[in-house]
């Protein structure tokens, strides 16, 4: 599928008239498709080229080496989630896949660093951590002028996500979706879901397989470019402006049979705000012919909801 393409370039060093066309151009991206990929979006080739390289080499360590790094308590937020542990919401079937997760790394004296534990350090891969926060940072910095942008769709302030996603909740996960060894019952790679978080920025993965769901019902197979990353719509941000901006559907389809034995290596950024945020519905964004959809929630209830919906939480 060609969804829409915007330069981040325009936006951020382009004039007032280039500024104000990158920012209706990914609005109504978002509001008809739901993905965009963005070009010029700042995260360095090598740096990627270093997570895929450092990830993989976690992913390949022995499974009783891997559960060392597994916390239960923590529900899959920070450290790694063994094969099987998450379902997509409605699903019994758990998805074909494991992931690590990187967190937020409070650096001033913001006193929110209380409620985020510590990221899982990995031993055996010296260059693991320092690469995941690098990126982690980089991730932070594209997906805020993203939100600044959709700030402008939406006829807010430029810099009203900012102090939102200062120190926010967002999350790195890499996940792999390991060789396909036996026909799956009814199980995907990933069963057709909606992210939680306000924005997702997805560097290329290392295999095709990616799907979203268009307007007619029908799935679409979604290859990002190189020098491209794929930013969707999450449900917080679908829940703040009353449906304006869609959060899309989308699924992780399995390969066809002859390429069973290939793994698949996907790094998909969850930009989180805040736990104490409002999602409550803007009021620009209610009228008569669109009534207020959702009750009022924090981010961090509406979280916690999901994450037990999701079966990462008890």
């Amino acid at each position: 599928m060609s969804i829409p393409v915007v330069d981040l370039s325009e936006f951020l060093k382009g004039d007032a008239k280039t500024k104000e066309a990158f920012v209706q151009k990914l609005g109504s991206a978002y509001e008809t498709v739901g993905f965009v990929s963005v070009v010029n979006h700042g995260l360095p080739d090598a740096l990627i080229a270093e997570i895929y390289e450092y990830v993989q080499e976690f992913f390949t360590l022995p499974v009783e080496e891997k559960v060392k790094y597994e916390i239960p308590e923590l529900a899959g937020q920070r450290g790694f989630t063994s094969f099987g542990r998450e379902h997509a919401k409605g699903s019994d079937a758990p998805d074909l896949k494991e992931f690590f997760q990187f967190g937020q790394m409070v650096v001033d004296n913001d006193a929110i660093k209380e409620d985020y534990p510590d990221n899982v350090q990995v031993k055996e891969i010296p260059k693991f951590n320092p690469t995941l926060e690098e990126a982690y940072r980089s991730y932070e910095k594209t997906g805020k002028s993203l939100l600044q942008a959709i700030a402008l769709y939406l006829g807010l302030d430029e810099h009203y996500f900012d102090s939102h996603i200062h120190n926010g909740n967002s999350i790195l996960r890499c996940i792999h979706y390991p060789p396909i060894r036996q026909a799956p019952k009814k199980a995907l790679r990933a069963e057709q879901h909606e992210d939680i978080n306000l924005i997702t920025l997805l560097v290329g993965a290392s295999a095709d397989g990616l799907e979203i769901l268009n307007k007619q019902g029908e799935w679409i197979g979604v290859t990002s470019l190189p020098n491209q990353i794929v930013v969707n719509v999450g449900d917080m941000l679908q829940r703040l402006t009353n449906n304006k901006l869609r959060s899309s559907t989308h699924r992780v389809v399995n390969p066809p049979e002859a390429l069973w034995g290939t793994p698949r290596f996907s790094m998909p950024f969850f930009l989180h705000p805040r736990s104490e945020m409002s999602l409550a519905c803007l009021d620009s964004c209610i009228d008569e012919t669109h009534p207020k959809a959702y009750p009022d929630a924090t981010a961090g209830e509406y979280l916690d909801e999901r994450l037990r919906e999701i079966g990462l939480k008890k």
